[in-house]
Formats: C-alpha cells, structure tokens, sequence
C-alpha cells in the first residue's frame, strides 16, 4: 500500500505555450519571449530575488538552461516551453591563432628609421618638432 504522502502532488494549471527556436534556451530569455517581463535585467531581477519556478521548484539561476516541456511559473501565471528543434550541444569557440608571417626588417631599413626619427632630449624625454 502506498502511502499519498510520499507521492508528489500533481496540479493541473493553464499555461501559455511559449514557442522557442532552440533548446536549450536560458530562463531568463524565455521569460522575456513569454511577455512576462519587459526587458532581460527585469527578468534577471525576478528570478536572482526567487520570484520564478521552473518544473514546480524555486529557480534562482538566470542562465538556467530550459528545454521543451518545462513549466515555468512567475506572477501567478505560467509558461509551457514548446521547441520542435533537437537539443543542439553546446559549441566551443576555438581559439584564435596568428597564422601571418612576421616580418623580418634589414639592418639597413633599422639605420633608415633611427635617422628619420626626431632625437630625444635627454632630459625631458620629448622630441622636438621642425616648423
């Protein structure tokens, strides 16, 4: 025999579908595409300050990841994720390499610009400018 207790409740509630191009999508974006709050700092805001649930629990993690089926809930209102596209994984950026050749200067074109350079005073470190 079952104990009632041990089982969690299920409720049925009404939510929104929110239509998604991709998954996984963070939570503060889907709040954002859903209409429930107007700018992504505002749902940043609700959701560090505890005010968001996701699948029945208390969500505090702005950048947490919400894939299709998750129920999303803010303000008494409720948010079904609905994505037709596979789980994409994630991409790493590589990192950028410096394939040009380094140029390498003659001595000539060395003694070319140390003569075409103004000279330093040597006290105040300044080059002096010709009129």
């Amino acid at each position: 025999m079952t104990n009632p207790e041990d089982s969690p409740e299920e409720i049925e509630v009404e939510a929104a579908e929110v239509y998604v191009d991709e998954q996984p999508i963070e939570l503060y974006k889907v709040l954002k595409i859903g209409n429930l709050v107007n700018g992504g700092g505002e749902a940043k805001m609700a959701i560090a300050e505890g005010y968001v649930g996701l699948n029945g629990e208390l969500e505090q993690r702005k950048r947490k990841k919400v894939y299709a089926g998750d129920i999303i809930e803010f303000n008494g209102q409720f948010l079904y994720v609905v994505c037709d596209q596979p789980i994409s994984e994630p991409t790493t950026k590589k990192p950028k390499t410096n394939n040009k050749p380094k140029a390498k200067a003659s001595k000539e074109s060395d003694k070319q610009q140390t003569q075409s350079e103004p000279k330093r005073n040597a006290k105040t470190g300044r080059h002096s400018i010709k009129f």
